[in-house]
């Protein structure tokens, strides 16, 4: 099991964190997803082998936010 903290910017009220939680949710592999809006901080875990900071990264911007570390 992987662990990934990403720094997320955009985000401003709930609908947004479920937005983004649904988002990396939904992508195989991903066990858990904490979304914090305060400090804009997403923790994925998540079986390596089956997903990678890239593939976390995009479905977060995909769903309209952006990854800034």
């Amino acid at each position: 099991m992987a662990h990934l903290d990403l720094k997320v910017e955009g985000m401003s009220c709930e609908h947004c964190v479920n937005r983004v939680k649904k988002a990396v949710s939904k992508l195989a592999g991903v066990q858990t997803v904490d979304v914090q809006l305060e400090g804009g901080k997403v923790s994925v875990d998540f079986d390596g082998a089956q997903a990678d900071r890239q593939k976390i990264a995009e479905a977060i911007a995909d769903a309209g936010y952006e990854v800034v570390a």
